[in-house]
């Protein structure tokens, strides 16, 4: 984490190869056990090609470059959308853009965006993060 932000300072992690393994990790961890994100046969059953992702592992994968940009202990809040699935196999890059930075008298107010994409370069997360420093 920095202290000084300027607008358009970015900020990039790639997370590759996201599997299997790291979808049932999250159910664990979540309590997520819906079977179309670790049962193959109930996810073509479910007119999918494979099991894929929940979307807060794929909001968890851009929150973690947030907290590394601002500081978890900064954030005042943390939105996210689920734009498109995340497959096996994928390779996600997440970019945080400082958008806005205002000094206040009680510090420093800073705004990013998040787009996590994948390989591919489909947009699977957007979402913003304000944090107070």
């Amino acid at each position: 984490m920095t202290d000084e932000f300027t607008v358009g300072d970015l900020f990039e992690h790639t997370v590759t190869d996201v599997g299997r393994a790291d979808f049932v990790k999250y159910a664990g961890a979540s309590g997520d056990f819906n079977p179309i994100h670790y049962d193959e046969p109930h996810a073509k059953q479910a007119g999918y090609d494979a099991v894929f992702g929940q979307g807060m592992f794929s909001a968890g994968i851009a929150s973690r470059s947030v907290r590394e940009a601002l500081g978890l202990q900064h954030l005042d809040e943390y939105r996210t959308r689920f734009n498109a699935q995340v497959w096996p196999g994928d390779t996600l890059s997440t970019t945080v853009e400082v958008t806005a930075v205002d000094e206040t008298d009680e510090g420093t107010h800073v705004e990013v965006d998040v787009t996590v994409i994948n390989q591919d370069g489909e947009t699977v997360v957007t979402g913003s993060a304000v944090a107070s420093l």
